[in-house]
């Protein structure tokens, strides 16, 4: 039995932490040091670092903060945001990231997929896609979903298959920051075109959907940020009465919104009553 992977992503913007819904109307929530250390310490399998301005502003600026993470951290850590070309690749995983994840760069430049393989190998390279549905087809989005590539999903994931890639973090825009669950229309398609894994993410809002996800054939890592934000920001400030973050937005979105917050122990312990595996931390 393969152990499913739970995956806690962190949007940054300026050093922040931040999150908003479909990828836009960002708030802060804190310090991404912070959220990703307890995360950390509650049992999360990996962590992904997203810089979500980074694309649209031509930069990449994450190699400090990945520095920080990695001393205190010893789960896999992948980085995105900004990742232009090899010397940007190199910097990131120097700093302490464990793979690096592209998107746009992937889009303007395919060959730039190859290009990460033959030198760093296919298992440190995550190909991440942005897709909305659109006139009843999955269509390619970059820049946090604001700008249509002219791809289709089914043909670029195939393209990304072939050009090496180890993994796809596929993003249902649709449903991200919801809470009203997985696509599972998307995730048919992924698994009836590709072989390689993919991290599904996009809609999680709560403990049940991870179990009904994991229950099902194909499904082995998810990706979560609200689900996660939500109940650790409230135990973080016990322990932190200056932390910053927008609790009223958060509050609002729970209203808003289908999430129920879970801790990653607590998640786990549920996932085991359901007889499923998830990969443990030592």
């Amino acid at each position: 039995m393969i152990n499913k992977r739970i995956i806690a992503r962190l949007d940054v913007k300026n050093n922040s932490l931040v999150k908003g819904i479909h990828l836009e109307g960002l708030r802060v929530l804190g310090s991404p040091e912070k959220f990703a250390q307890k995360y950390y310490e509650d049992g999360v399998d990996e962590i992904i670092y997203m810089d979500v301005v980074a694309s649209l502003y031509g930069r990449n600026s994450l190699s400090e903060l990945v520095k920080e993470t990695a001393k205190n951290i010893f789960v896999p850590l992948t980085v995105g945001g900004g990742i232009r070309n090899l010397h940007d690749v190199g910097l990131l995983l120097k700093s302490g990231a464990d793979r690096v994840c592209i998107n746009t760069a992937a889009v303007n430049n395919p060959q730039l997929i190859t290009d990460i393989v033959n030198r760093y190998g296919s298992s440190t390279l995550v190909v991440a896609i942005e897709t909305i549905k659109t006139d009843g087809k999955f269509k390619v989005f970059i820049d946090n979903g604001r700008e249509y590539t002219g791809l289709d999903v089914e043909d670029w994931i195939k393209k990304i298959e072939g050009l090496g890639a180890g993994e796809l973090l596929i993003t249902s825009v649709d449903r991200e920051g919801t809470g009203s669950g997985l696509d599972y229309e998307l995730i048919d398609l992924i698994i009836s075109k590709v072989k390689i894994p993919f991290i599904a993410h996009g809609g999680i809002g709560g403990s049940k959907d991870f179990i009904d996800a994991f229950s099902k054939d194909g499904i082995n890592a998810i990706c979560a940020s609200s689900v996660f934000h939500y109940q650790a920001l409230d135990e973080l400030r016990d322990v932190d009465t200056k932390l910053e973050g927008n609790k009223d937005f958060l509050m609002s979105g729970r209203i808003n919104t289908k999430i129920k917050g879970t801790s990653i122990n607590n998640l786990k312990a549920q996932l085991e009553s359901n007889k499923i595996q998830a990969r443990y931390v030592d």
